[in-house]
């Protein structure tokens, strides 16, 4: 059985007012809170111990955060591009409830359709399924048997567990993945997926 924990990076300066921060955006690093976040998820899963490899998607906020757990376990950082954040075009830096006054019938169709981007965007959230599947699959034959610690954003890894639970693609805006929270999945091998633990934020209490 092969085992990813997924983690979310902790905070920007734009996380807690909840905007939209993709792969096109400003590349934001932590804020104060995101790197006390990440020190103490770096503290909590050295005490759990058991990861044997921490693999982050390349944006600043996930380095950041990976960096703090992998050195506190005194492993190396292997990077995966495809774990980016999606692009998020024009909606970048904005809210939801901005992105609904200013592009309205955009916003409606992305949140019916996996095949439509964002305004001013290239890249589909189906599209960022099939290079997060890809990631997966490679790390499920790469580390089989061993748990991979994967530190993305909410898009990627929304798309893990919506995949674990065979959900289809608009479930995908109601799994909630806090800021620095850790979730779970396992895959048999025969690819059977189970979440195991999501979204659990208590090593932050």
């Amino acid at each position: 059985m092969t085992t990813l924990v997924l983690l979310r990076h902790g905070e920007t300066l734009l996380t807690p007012e909840r905007r939209l921060s993709g792969s096109g955006g400003t590349n934001p690093g932590l804020s104060p809170a995101g790197r006390r976040q990440a020190a103490a998820t770096a503290d909590a899963l050295a005490r759990r111990g058991g990861i044997d490899a921490v693999v982050t998607s390349p944006m600043r906020r996930c380095r950041e955060t990976a960096q703090a757990v992998a050195t506190r376990l005194g492993l190396s950082l292997q990077v995966e591009r495809d774990l980016r954040e999606a692009d998020f075009g024009t909606w970048e830096g904005l809210t939801f409830a901005e992105v609904r006054a200013r592009y309205p019938d955009d916003l409606d169709a992305w949140l019916a359709s996996p095949e439509m981007p964002p305004s001013g965007a290239g890249e589909t959230m189906r599209q960022v399924a099939g290079r997060v599947t890809a990631v997966r699959d490679g790390l499920t034959v790469r580390y089989a048997g061993a748990t991979v610690l994967v530190v993305s954003h909410v898009g990627p890894l929304r798309t893990l567990i919506r995949l674990a639970l065979q959900a289809p693609p608009h479930s995908l805006f109601r799994i909630e993945v806090a800021a620095a929270s850790l979730s779970t999945v396992t895959y048999e091998k025969d690819g059977t997926a189970t979440v195991r633990a999501l979204n659990d934020t208590h090593h932050l209490n």
